[in-house]
């Protein structure tokens, strides 16, 4: 039955299977039995009393009888129905989540998920297109669009900028029949934010003051009171004569106010067109690599020199204001039997190998300096990139190996 269906509206109709004897008549039972529908007693044609809904109650389940009268015994057996209500498109889709607020950044890309609307209808969406929806835009383009099965808010507008514009309302509209004539729709507002993103340079402004501008206030004590406690400010000769700036006393609080006074301009020659300042520079440290007191060591060691026994001690200082901790090292390519190994706090060089003249007499070796700046690793730590900064500096290392004779 639809749910358009009034009331005293003939459903259908019961018979049995063999004529119904006078003394028998029709009965109805189960669900809306009397309430929402009634049976003819002598006909068995069933009717509905009220508007059905199918969005409150979708099927009924029913008995009818047949009845002898005088007995009160069933004619036939009781049969049972379902009375299904068929849908009808009365529900307009609703929005569920409201209101919608979102927020994007700046500049975004087009094709930006912006923000999904959702609605639902409460019809049947198994019969026919009563409950399928689709969206559309309202109001918000050329800025933005919705995908018309899904709901989702996507820029189509790129390089949207914040300080042109912070914010955006847009309506999206939902319409259920597929937006077909004569369906029902419902709309919805997305507030849109410009979130900032730092695509913008800092400007000096100009400001011009006007004569008698306040520059600021001063004040002085006093420990006396009443008149003797009276201030009387005045400015230094030279500011006097310029009278760039004027200094009065407010005499409610005692102070100094200083004021901008007549604002002066040098006229030169027409010939001229040259005006002198002073410069004060100041020379600021940079940090440079160490340099070492000797750029070569030369040492000659025997031989037979027992492993551990120093050569010899490189040392370098660092030039700069702060004076930061050296390390020393062996530059590997220079020394690739490790014959030497280097103290790196002191720049002492030994013996790390047994040495043999016949195989090499000498050995050319660079000892790198470099300068540890512990604020600096700190800093690089903080910022989870472990890294050491260094400054170096080299020299050239010559060590002579001679054959000792014994007699």
């Amino acid at each position: 039955v639809s749910t358009s269906s009034h009331t005293i509206f003939i459903t259908f109709k019961m018979k049995l299977k063999l004529p119904l004897p006078s003394q028998c008549t029709y009965r109805l039972s189960g669900e809306g039995a009397g309430d929402v529908f009634k049976i003819d007693e002598n006909s068995g044609e069933i009717w509905t009393l009220k508007k059905l809904d199918r969005e409150k109650k979708a099927f009924y389940v029913l008995q009818a009888h047949a009845i002898n009268t005088r007995t009160e015994e069933p004619v036939e057996p009781q049969s049972e129905f379902i009375i299904k209500v068929q849908d009808i498109n009365d529900n307009a889709p609703q929005f569920l989540n409201e209101p919608y607020v979102s927020s994007i950044p700046e500049m975004s890309p087009v094709g930006t998920t912006v923000a999904q609307v959702t609605a639902t209808d409460a019809d049947d969406p198994m019969f026919g297109n009563n409950a399928k929806l689709i969206y559309s835009i309202l109001q918000g383009e050329p800025y933005f669009s919705v995908q018309p099965k899904t709901g989702i808010i996507v820029t189509s507008w790129a390089d949207m900028n914040r300080e042109a514009r912070e914010e955006y309302l847009v309506v999206v509209q939902v319409k259920d029949m597929l937006g077909l004539s004569g369906g029902y729709s419902s709309s919805t507002t997305v507030t849109v934010t410009l979130t900032d993103v730092n695509d913008n340079a800092p400007t000096f402004q100009q400001r011009e003051s006007p004569v008698g501008t306040t520059v600021g206030r001063i004040m002085a004590e006093d420990g006396d009171i009443g008149s003797n406690a009276k201030m009387t400010y005045r400015l230094e000769d030279d500011l006097i004569e310029s009278s760039t700036f004027i200094i009065e006393t407010d005499p409610v609080t005692q102070e100094g106010v200083i004021l901008l006074g007549m604002v002066h301009t040098r006229f030169l020659p027409l010939d001229e067109f040259s005006d002198r300042t002073t410069l004060k520079i100041f020379v600021e440290d940079v940090d440079e690599p160490p340099v070492f007191f000797s750029a070569v060591y030369e040492w000659k060691i025997p031989e037979n020199a027992a492993v551990g026994t120093v050569v010899g001690t490189v040392s370098a200082r660092d030039t700069d204001t702060v004076k930061n901790p050296i390390r020393y090292s062996i530059d590997k390519k220079t020394d690739a039997t490790n014959a030497f190994k280097i103290d790196p706090n002191n720049g002492t060089i030994a013996i790390a190998k047994a040495l043999d003249r016949e195989t090499a007499d000498w050995h050319n070796m660079s000892v790198e300096a470099k300068e540890t700046s512990k604020d600096i690793l700190l800093i690089w730590i903080l910022l989870i990139e472990p890294r050491h900064i260094y400054f170096h500096s080299h020299l050239k290392l010559l060590i002579s190996v001679f054959q000792e004779i014994h007699n």
